[in-house]
Order: structure tokens, then sequence, then C-alpha cells
């Protein structure tokens, strides 16, 4: 994919999860959310950096997600940080809850974003924690490439 149309409906990204985890599978998930949910998303407020995935009862839900109430919301506006309810296939949510059960996988919430069909969707992934050597070893190579990327740039 190119990366303008990825760009074009995305609403909040955590950078933070590449840094702090081994991604491993990743998985696209529909998202139930409220109307007013929705049009707070359309406006580009969303924050999902402290947010977590959990399975549960055979479900998969969205916790800790900060999407705030809608400016224009009356007294039905939604509350900022309710669990959401991930929708995604049962053979999916078979392999996630197996994954995070039996290997201490964890699973992260990667990107939010309109596809285009202009449906909200959230892309997961099972991740597994870095330790600090091999965070500082990711923290060497990002200074590599872009220090060559420079030198290339000038000299090239």
């Amino acid at each position: 994919m190119s990366k303008n149309k990825d760009d074009n409906g995305l609403v909040a990204v955590n950078r933070r999860a590449r840094f702090d985890y081994e991604l491993e599978d990743t998985f696209e998930a529909g998202i139930q959310l409220l109307g007013t949910e929705v049009k707070s998303l359309r406006a580009g407020k969303a924050n999902i950096a402290e947010s977590y995935v959990s399975p549960e009862d055979s479900e998969i839900y969205l916790i800790n997600a900060d999407i705030p109430p809608y400016d224009h919301g009356n007294r039905f506006n939604h509350a900022p940080r309710r669990r959401r309810k991930l929708l995604l296939k049962k053979k999916e949510i078979n392999k996630i809850a197996g994954s995070v059960a039996r290997d201490g996988r964890t699973v992260v919430p990667l990107r939010l974003y309109f596809n285009e069909r202009g449906i909200a969707k959230l892309q997961i992934a099972l991740a597994k924690g870095k330790k600090t050597v091999d965070k500082r070893e990711t923290k060497k190579e990002r200074d590599w490439q872009r220090q060559k990327s420079r030198l290339m740039k000038n000299f090239g």
C-alpha cells in the first residue's frame, strides 16, 4: 500500500508499541462504537498510546483508549475511556486468546483509522515484550539508519 493511502483516514498511532514490543501477527479489527465516538474520531481526536487489548469471555476488548467527548454532543455523550468491544472472527479471537494464555503474549493496538469504506478499524498485533538490551539495540539501529541517510543525501 502507498503511504498516502494509509495516512488518508488515520486517526491515531501507537508509536511506542514498535519500540517496546517485538510484533508478530497483526489483525484488523472493527470496533463497536457509539455515534458520538465516531464523530469525535472523524474530527481526528483519539489517543491509543496507553491502551491495551484484553481477551475476556471469548470476546476481545479495547481498554483505556481515550476518545474525547464530541464537542457538539448533548447529555447522551459517551464516556471517554470506556471498554470497547473489538469485532473479529471467532477463529482470530481463539488464536489471540490462546497465544495470550499459553505463550504469555501481549496484544497491543497499533493504529486506529477509517478504511476506504469509511468504517473505523483498529490494527492490533500479538507481541512479545522487549528487554532493555533489545530496546537499546533498536535505538542504535535507528540512529545509524538516520545518520546513513544523511550521509547519502550530502555525499551520495
